[in-house]
């Protein structure tokens, strides 16, 4: 779009150049939005001439706080345009870095948006900069658009050289505490220019960048040379991947920007959708990848395009180019990734260099290497070794000066003759591609002088089945690592347990490796390990979180709470960043608060969520956050990672309109023909064999049990009545099953899971004979709620788990709000009961019981009206719940049997 690049100044006034262009298109959750060149030059010049009419002068640091998005490229043109310096701050920032980097750059005005804007609020700052809010409506006060000159006046702006400050980045502290990184408009506008002279795209390419602008990589690339291209910006509406996916479709990208945890991901999520079609689908896509490689590296033939052509119809019919920056991308990966039938651009930088010092291009690709140097950029490697190999140093106009008020480290930053120290270590081919071995800061030197690239060894401990993630230090003259186990390997085991698994993988890793690079001591890390929101490891927390994990502190670390958000992995906390499923999140907290809750926990294994546990959860998801479920949606879900994707994707619920207690009052209307016929009554051959089973029942219960009833004859009243026991194991209903009047029983409706009580021919019968209605956990609440209240209205008493799950440590629960809708849609009498001896005899996850003496005890009825009256909570039904649960609490307190 311009031919030359002197400032970023000239790029935002050429821009109306542009005409009707698109320059960005951005997805919400429902639709595409496109700014087209001239609205965005006009829009980004009118608020440029807001901010220097309120008083923003040449050269004041000007924050962005908050996520991509359509205008938080406008607010950075205005801050370039009037004169003022980006300083771009990542939202998942640690509290205490995010505060120095505000108070550092000594930033007035901040531009935010979404949670950021809550964080800011919440961080202790003795002069808070002023938020401006680019999500605000478009007539708020505090919105960007009030900023805004009535017309651009570009006249009463200063006129900016190359050598004025453009932009201030801090970051990401891999190796200590967030350093600021102040660029000129010379040196971005000189590495924009290189990029543009090796043809980096086209004008017409639509280039989608799932990455945050507040990184240096996306930032001049995605925002500066796109638009010095004349090219597109396609956003994401968040960077989930089926939201990536959606955009490379609907935006019609043909260029993805990523970075090698994309990449990864990517192929994973390629590789497990075709496994799950089956073995020899399987097999013949392997076949089919492995021969477009081998015809890509001998033949130069690029058959991806042709043999995958469904796989790009479905997921990016026009993406013709993957570029991986930010870390280095694995060989193996990047040929698959070209067998795929994607050309692969990758290239090497820093923050400090704009970023970019070399380039592989597509059309000459050499996978392995870092690529050509730059137009305009001098490497050299220092001090090279016998095979070549030093340290890599680079001068040109496209590297920085010095770090933001730090002078010693400038000083050490640079060579006497002005080279930058990069701090890695390369070398060069006969052709010029630069060859990278690891960071010179990071080499690891041993007692005996052996130089180990802890890289290296990660990936080795990494490819071991079981570790997920792996750190490498030194530690007392021996190579040590930290160690994140894979969550699916380790569930259910206890701390001896876990360390003996992670042992033996450590054993695998070591047979792999040479005797000087074998990890000779281990901590193990039941959080992910910390890292940048590149991917990049940050050694200098590694060796606080091994210090901090003392071997025999792993079970402390295994203690109830929510992982802090800090110690979540980079695509964790960005998923937090979403409003809705920071809620969930809290509200998650404060559900599971006795649990241990990662995003990686199982909503099952570990958070002991079944079928009557997911129709509360679904519930109170729609009561507390607004968040509507769709059944398919549920079924998809096994992690609390996999819920909080799920609920970044949901529809929120109505905000107006029949509540479900009011649909719970006409029950029928929530249910099909097929689901009102369980509430038949039973043929007489049914009836007859539910009679058996249950003598069945009361005679093992009674004979291997001994179990006990009090009172003998429990004083149940006429009329449909809702039984609450507490549940600590599947022998439950069987016991208060035999605990019941034997010509009660048939009154009785009970809840049984769908994946086991309706999973075949025969079970579907069975429980027609023994009235068990099914509650299937991916069909939500209203269902299951609707089933039980239409056998209420129909005369019948029902059995309800209000825990919502079997308790995992014998312990009372707390009882979910559904039984207090349940009971006030109905106007049924309550019964609590508390069930003693069943965990002892048959505690979760166990198979088979044991001989124990079990009791049943039946509590007073009591009323809805008696119960709201007695209970503690914002809503009725929370009240309801809350006073069955101390009721069965004190039961359990009289008895001497705690539970």
């Amino acid at each position: 779009m311009t031919d030359t690049l002197e400032t970023l100044q000239t790029l935002v006034r050429a821009l109306e150049d542009g005409d009707q262009r698109h320059a960005i298109r951005a997805l919400t959750r429902d639709e595409l939005i496109s700014w087209r060149y001239r609205e965005l030059g006009f829009t980004s010049q009118c608020l440029s001439a807001g901010l220097a009419r309120a008083g923003i002068t040449r050269g004041e640091p000007v924050g962005l706080l908050a996520p991509n998005s359509a205008e938080w490229m406008v607010a950075c043109l205005a801050i370039l345009d009037a004169g003022a310096v980006v300083t771009p701050l990542d939202t998942q920032m640690p509290a205490t870095e995010l505060t120095h980097a505000i108070q550092d750059s000594g930033i007035r005005h901040v531009f935010t948006a979404g949670e950021a804007a809550r964080r800011l609020e919440e961080l202790q700052l003795d002069a808070p900069p002023r938020a401006i809010h680019l999500d605000a409506a478009p007539d708020a006060p505090e919105g960007w658009r009030a900023w805004c000159a009535d017309r651009p006046e570009p006249d009463r702006l200063p006129s900016i050289t190359a050598a004025d400050q453009a932009a201030l980045f801090y970051t990401s502290g891999t190796t200590g505490p967030p350093k600021g990184v102040p660029l000129t408009h010379g040196n971005i506008a000189a590495n924009a220019g290189g990029l543009l002279g090796v043809e980096v795209g086209r004008p017409d390419d639509r280039i989608l960048v799932p990455l945050p602008f507040h990184h240096v990589y996306p930032f001049t690339i995605g925002i500066i040379v796109v638009l010095a291209l004349g090219a597109t910006t396609v956003l994401p509406h968040s960077v989930l991947g089926p939201q990536i996916v959606r955009a490379m479709r609907e935006g019609d990208a043909t260029v993805l920007l990523g970075v090698p945890r994309l990449y990864q991901a990517l192929d994973a999520a390629i590789h497990n959708r075709v496994a799950e079609r089956g073995k020899i689908p399987r097999l013949l896509f392997q076949g089919m990848l492995r021969g477009s490689r081998l015809a890509r590296r001998y033949l130069g033939w690029r058959a991806g395009p042709l043999l995958f052509r469904g796989l790009h119809k479905r997921m990016a019919p026009s993406l013709r180019l993957v570029v991986a920056g930010g870390a280095a991308l694995d060989a193996d990966l990047a040929e698959r990734l070209q067998a795929l039938g994607w050309e692969v651009g990758t290239g090497y930088g820093l923050t400090e260099t704009s970023p970019i010092l070399t380039y592989n291009p597509p059309e000459k690709v050499r996978i392995g290497s870092a690529g050509l140097p730059l137009p305009g950029v001098d490497l050299r490697v220092a001090t090279p070794d016998e095979q070549g190999l030093g340290e890599v140093q680079a001068r040109g106009p496209n590297v920085f000066a010095g770090y933001w008020k730090l002078p010693d480290k400038t000083a050490r930053a640079f060579t006497e003759d002005g080279y930058y120290r990069t701090g890695d270590l390369g070398r060069f081919d006969a052709d010029g591609y630069l060859y990278l071995e690891g960071r010179a800061s990071e080499m690891i030197v041993l007692p005996g002088g052996e130089n180990i690239d802890p890289e290296r060894v990660e990936h080795a401990l990494v490819a071991v089945d079981g570790i997920r993630d792996a750190g490498v230090l030194e530690h007392e003259g021996r190579l040590a690592a930290v160690l994140h186990p894979e969550q699916s390997v380790i569930r259910g085991l206890d701390a001896e347990q876990v360390e003996a698994r992670m042992q033996q993988a450590l054993g695998e890793a070591n047979g792999a490796l040479p005797s000087h690079h074998q990890v000779g001591h281990y901590r193990v890390s039941p959080d992910p390990l910390p890292r940048t929101r590149l991917g990049k490891l940050r050694r200098h927390k590694l060796r606080e979180r091994f210090t901090e994990l003392a071997r025999g502190d792993l079970q402390a670390a295994l203690a109830p709470g929510p992982l802090p958000e800090e110690q979540m992995a980079g695509e964790d906390q960005q998923l937090l960043q979403i409003g809705v499923v920071r809620r969930v999140w809290n509200n998650l907290a404060e559900h599971f608060r006795d649990r241990r809750l990662t995003p990686d926990s199982s909503m099952h294994l570990d958070l002991g969520v079944d079928s009557l546990g997911w129709v509360d959860l679904t519930l109170e998801l729609r009561e507390r956050c607004g968040v509507l479920l769709a059944e398919e949606a549920l079924a998809r879900i096994e992690t609390v990672r996999d819920l909080l994707r799920e609920v970044a994707e949901a529809e929120e619920a109505a905000a107006t309109g029949t509540t479900l207690e009011e649909q719970l009052r006409q029950p029928e209307l929530l249910l099909n023909e097929t689901q009102l016929a369980l509430l038949e009554p039973q043929r007489r051959h049914e009836r007859l064999t539910g009679q058996v089973l249950l003598t069945m029942d009361r005679a093992l219960m009674r004979a291997w049990f001994r179990l006990r009833v009090h009172p003998e004859v429990p004083d149940l009243p006429d009329g449909p009545l809702v039984l609450v026991p507490n549940h600590q194991s599947a022998l439950d209903a069987l016991a208060l099953a035999a605990a019941l009047p034997q010509s009660m029983v048939p009154r009785f409706y009970w809840g049984g899971w769908t994946g086991i009580m309706f999973s075949s021919a025969i079970r579907r019968w069975l429980s027609r004979c023994t009235n068990v209605l099914p509650v299937d956990p991916y069909g939500g609440p209203a269902t299951a709620l609707g089933l039980a209240a239409a056998a209420l209205g129909r005369g019948h008493s029902l059995t309800w788990f209000a825990e919502g799950g079997r308790s995992p440590d014998g312990q009372l629960q707390p009882f979910q709000p559904g039984i207090g809708l349940l009971l006030r849609s109905q106007a049924a009498v309550a019964v609590p009961v508390h069930i003693h001896g069943t965990y002892a005899a048959m505690p979760p996850r166990h198979r088979w019981p044991r001989r124990h003496p079990v009791t049943v005890t039946f509590g007073t009825p009591a009323t809805v009206e008696e119960l709201e009256q007695e209970g503690t909570g914002d809503q009725p039904q929370e009240r309801i719940a809350r006073a069955l649960q101390q009721r069965v609490a004190a039961m359990a307190e009289e008895s001497g049997n705690a539970s």
